[in-house]
Order: C-alpha cells, then sequence, then structure tokens
C-alpha cells in the first residue's frame, strides 16, 4: 500500500507506480467524491475515449415506450 502526505499546499504527488499503472498524465482532471471519512479520485475521461467500455452488454433489455 502507498501513503502519501498532503503538502502545506494542500497537494498530494500520486506515487509514480500508481501513475504508470492507471496512465495518469500531467493536466489529467479527476472528481473528487466524499464517502464519509474517505476521499475517492476519479479520472475524468474524454467522451471519446469511453467508446465500446461496455462492449458485449446486452441491449435487449425491454424498455418504456417513452424511453425508446
Amino acid at each position: 500500500m502507498n501513503t502519501v502526505t498532503l503538502s502545506t499546499k494542500y497537494q498530494l504527488v500520486i506515487p509514480k507506480e500508481v501513475r504508470n499503472r492507471l496512465g495518469i498524465e500531467v493536466g489529467q482532471k479527476f472528481q473528487i467524491i466524499e464517502y464519509g471519512d474517505r476521499i475517492e479520485l476519479v479520472p475524468v475521461k474524454e467522451m471519446k475515449a469511453l467508446r465500446g467500455f461496455v462492449k458485449g452488454i446486452t441491449t435487449s433489455v425491454k424498455r418504456e415506450r417513452e424511453r425508446i
């Protein structure tokens, strides 16, 4: 497990191993989500990058008329 320290400017450094594994680059934006006493950083991706991420999902679900 990696640990980081909050700087006097309230900044955190993401360890290199984590950045490499997740493909995080300079300028990457994150959404911050609070869960009780926990903080999660979720990388914000462009819509183009999300294309095909649910490959194989079934689309045969019966839908309501208004949603067709």
